[in-house]
């Protein structure tokens, strides 16, 4: 053992007991120090530091700090060290802390083993910054001190310090080039505790360990690629990375599969459709070029494809070795990739993102991609100009006057066991109840061509030649109206023209012919020679199929000419044109055919959607101005609803105040005269000291009786009439509303808005005007006992003389006198309040009543502004966000022209094709 070693250890002593392991080690240093002494100059230095020792480890602290502390010379910064050892031993941590941290020293040794105690001292202080800060000295000063790396990594991960672990790792992993050290740096990575780490912090290490352990290298580079993909920094790492691996000349030797894998993932990600052009322009370049230099067998074609197809669009982004390369690769390299579905995935990504960005629905197009994707069926597309019995000819095949009206729109027929007729544009697709619904679309003209129809129903002969049919509308009109009926030549397999034998084949049917050859030059071309019938006998018809066949055959050799008439024997025709399709139905190379028309249909798709941005930025122009335009006709019909409402409301209370202040009139004529009636009543033997009540009594109750049963009745009557005019204003409001929804709903081309007035106002009037006249109780009313001056003074005289008969006469002519010439004014004023008292609430909610009745009006027309400035505010964003950023649209569907320029290059895969850079 090193002295260093024993130092450490504390295991100095040990040196002076080897030859006395039977005795005690106190015993021996006793012996050796008093030996010591009888020497004329004692050398107590080294005895003292051992037994010191001896003392440290039986935890005598106090004794060894003794010993110690007289230590000089090279012994004393190891004595210093462990009296701060016995310190911490003894729980004296600020002491220890002083002691350790006085000792200056240049010996790495001692000064490594002052650092590690320091370390653990800070940590049970809790001084943990003072820990973390000594240990990181410490390992940047002596990294090679056993087990100090291992210490600090297992700190860090206990206080999940990954900031300070990452870095130790790291560091560690480039400086001693150990697995192990990388292996712990993946963990971490893996863990997901590098990701707000700077891409670059990981590329020397990456560059070291590739000359090291290329799997590890492998491992790791994947852990961090994943790690970063979803993050801010992710196309950061996709530059640094890509750097790296070119200047690291990786090649397919290396056999780093999975590497070349997520190469493959991540190019097919980029080019999606999610990223613009100039995020992408500094990146693929050397994605490509490392994924050529890495790729797996089974990305060859691939990858030299994807090489050629970026380099087509963007040229000489990609090196020209490179380039050349990959020309070799894909023309020697055959490809087994399932060419079908992938041009589907391309063409449904399109469409994904057509849907997502606005462009439309576009089912029209996904309904073509069905029919080319169906193998099993051979689609024959039937044409010709009106008039020559196209028609006719197809309820012949399908067995049945399916159609008795010239075709509108493009019809499909095809077999099924049960009926199924469904319309496809390019917004929805509906079903078509029933074989009436079939008909009345046939015979709808407007818009017809923007819809397809597809009838199914068992049809025997389709089924056992495994047809569709598709018949078009007549060949009539201008070029481009016959193009608008030919725009679906390409699902087709087999083209038949049918002729009209009356006048077969001249120029208008070769200029119609030149026009197919140009929108699809493959597909065959036969004609059917119709309407055989009409001709007058057997040698005219023989002759007229003759020359027509010689006039097709000098202009198409190959087609085929067959003669029909509707009114020949059905089965024999049919066993004749059985015969006859089976002839064109050239089944050879019908995927390699389809497939072609699929990347027609998706390079058309892909101009179309280049131009459409035009059309979208210009339909959004539209919109904004049509919703602006309805927001101000809205505003409008809002401001005459509640003008028509207010008028109502203005109407029907007066009318119904008329009413109320008519009765009001009559009962204020009619009670004071039933109350000077009651004059009658009083006689000269009347007991005048109470006559004044019993008068009162009696006026309460004819008040009463002529309230119930003459006001009353009137007043229903009167409100019964009041509802009826009240519903007549309604009735007028009703139809105003209609016809002001009439003119918004023309503006929107449907019935947006829909008027539904709430006509139950008028039934709660009807039922609370029966319950509120149905009777009337009236509280007395004080007539005569009132405390005005003359009430008074009649009264008082009562009482006073009404006992004294020669009073009586007097007194009865002044009270008859009085109550037959009082105007009763106040108690007329007051029974008319009574009465009308328990109409009040009736009254006062006639407005929010009809309020009420016009709620749902309004209701509709605000809901239908909101709904329009919110698709103005959208629009306008749109179109804001495109004007600013034009590429949004532009550049997915030029990554798309990528994809299938790249698929292209498959196609000629391993074929020995000599490729062409344009």
């Amino acid at each position: 053992m090193t002295l260093e070693s024993q130092l450490i250890q504390k295991t100095y002593y040990q040196m002076y007991i080897n030859e006395h392991e039977n005795l005690q080690p106190i015993r021996v240093l006793g012996d050796a120090y008093q030996e010591e002494l009888q020497k004329d100059l004692p050398k107590l230095t080294s005895i003292r530091f051992a037994q010191g020792e001896i003392y440290f480890h039986n935890r005598d602290f106090e004794a060894a700090i003794f010993k110690w502390e007289s230590i000089a010379g090279e012994l004393e910064l190891w004595a210093r060290k462990n009296i701060a050892d016995a310190y911490y031993e003894s729980g004296l941590l600020s002491n220890a802390e002083d002691l350790y941290l006085s000792i200056d020293t240049n010996n790495l040794t001692l000064k490594t083993e002052v650092a590690l105690q320091l370390f653990s001292l800070f940590i049970e202080r809790g001084k943990l910054e003072a820990a973390v800060e000594i240990i990181k000295k410490t390992i940047d000063s002596n990294p090679d001190y056993p087990n100090v790396t291992m210490i600090a990594r297992a700190y860090f991960e206990e206080q999940l310090d990954w900031e300070n672990a990452i870095e130790l790792a790291v560091n560690e992993a480039k400086r001693t080039g150990s697995l192990e050290w990388f292996d712990t740096v993946n963990a971490y990575v893996q863990k997901g505790i590098t990701r707000d780490l700077n891409p670059n912090y990981f590329l020397q290490a990456l560059f070291e360990l590739y000359s090291i352990d290329q799997n590890m290298f492998e491992e790791l580079t994947i852990s961090l690629w994943n790690t970063y993909e979803g993050e801010d920094s992710y196309f950061t790492w996709l530059k640094e990375v890509n750097h790296l691996l070119l200047n690291l000349e990786i090649s397919r030797n290396n056999h780093l599969r999975l590497l070349s894998g997520l190469h493959y993932e991540t190019y097919f990600a980029m080019i999606n459709g999610n990223y613009s052009i100039k995020t992408l322009e500094d990146l693929v370049p050397d994605l490509l070029t490392n994924w050529l230099h890495l790729t797996a067998p089974k990305h060859t074609v691939l990858v030299s494809a994807a090489v050629l197809s970026w380099n087509e669009l963007f040229p000489t982004s990609i090196s020209m070795s490179v380039v050349s390369e990959a020309e070799n690769l894909i023309s020697e390299t055959e490809c087994h990739i399932n060419e079908l579905e992938e041009c589907v995935n391309l063409f449904n990504g399109i469409m994904g993102w057509a849907k997502i960005h606005d462009m439309g629905e576009n089912n029209r197009l996904n309904w073509v991609v069905e029919q080319l994707t169906d193998f099993d069926t051979h689609h024959l597309f039937i044409t010709g100009f009106s008039g020559s019995g196209k028609s006719a000819f197809v309820n012949t095949i399908l067995g049945e006057e399916i159609q008795d009206s010239p075709t509108s729109s493009l019809v499909v027929f095809k077999d099924n066991e049960d009926l199924n007729i469904i319309e496809i544009t390019d917004e929805e697709t509906t079903s078509l109840n029933d074989f009436t619904h079939f008909q009345e679309r046939m015979d709808r003209r407007r818009n017809a061509l923007e819809s397809i129809i597809e009838f199914q129903q068992p049809f025997p002969f389709l089924y056992e030649q495994k047809l569709a049919l598709i018949e078009t509308p007549g060949l009539n009109g201008s070029h481009q109206e016959r193009y608008e009926v030919l725009q679906y030549l390409q699902i087709a397999d087999t083209l038949l023209f049918v002729l009209d034998a009356n006048a077969p084949f001249g120029d208008k049917e070769k200029t119609t012919l030149t026009q197919i050859h140009e929108l699809a030059p493959d597909i065959p071309v036969h004609f059917l020679l119709n309407k055989m019938d009409t001709i007058v006998n057997e040698q005219e018809a023989i002759r007229i199929f003759e020359e027509t066949s010689s006039r097709i055959h000098s202009y198409l050799p190959e087609a085929q000419v067959f003669a029909f008439s509707s009114h020949y024997e059905r089965g024999q025709q049919l066993v004749d044109l059985k015969g006859f399709i089976q002839s064109i139905n050239d089944a050879r190379n019908i995927a390699d055919k389809r497939l072609a028309k699929l990347l027609f249909f998706i390079r058309t798709t892909i101009s179309r959607l280049l131009q459409k941005r035009i059309e979208v930025e210009n339909q959004l122009i539209e919109s904004v101005c049509w919703n602006e335009e309805v927001v101000m006709k809205l505003n409008g019909a809002v401001n005459q609803l509640k003008d028509a409402e207010s008028q109502k409301a203005m109407a029907i209370t007066r009318s119904y105040r008329v009413i109320k202040e008519s009765l009001q009139n009559e009962i204020s004529d009619s009670v004071p005269k039933i109350l000077q009636e009651c004059s009658e009543l009083i006689k000269e033997d009347s007991n005048f000291s109470t006559i004044h009540v019993e008068l009162n009594d009696v006026m309460n109750s004819r008040v009463q009786d002529y309230l119930e049963q003459e006001v009353m009745p009137k007043y229903f009557s009167a409100l019964q009439e009041w509802i009826s005019s009240g519903n007549d204003e309604f009735e007028q409001g009703r139809e105003f509303l209609t016809e002001m929804a009439e003119g918004l709903n023309s503006l929107y081309g449907e019935q947006r808005i829909k008027i539904e007035c709430d006509f139950k106002v008028l039934d709660d009037w009807r039922r609370d005007t029966d319950r509120l006249t149905s009777r009337f109780h009236l509280e007395k009313v004080n007539i005569l006992l009132r405390n005005t001056p003359s009430q008074f003074l009649l009264k008082s005289a009562g009482k006073l003389f009404g006992a004294l008969s020669q009073n009586k006469a007097m007194l009865y002519n002044k009270y008859k006198a009085f109550v037959k010439n009082d105007n009763y004014s106040e108690p007329t004023e007051e029974i008319i309040e009574r009465f009308f008292q328990q109409f009040e609430l009736f009254e006062k909610s006639l407005e929010r009543d009809i309020t009420m009745f016009f709620r749902q009006p309004l209701k509709i027309l605000n809901e239908a502004i909101e709904e329009s400035l919110s698709q103005i505010t959208t629009k306008q964003d749109l179109l804001k966000k495109m004007n600013t950023n034009p590429e949004m649209f532009r550049d997915p569907l030029t990554l798309f022209e990528v994809r299938l320029r790249q698929f292209e290059w498959t196609t000629v895969a391993g074929k020995g094709v000599q490729t062409t850079i344009y």
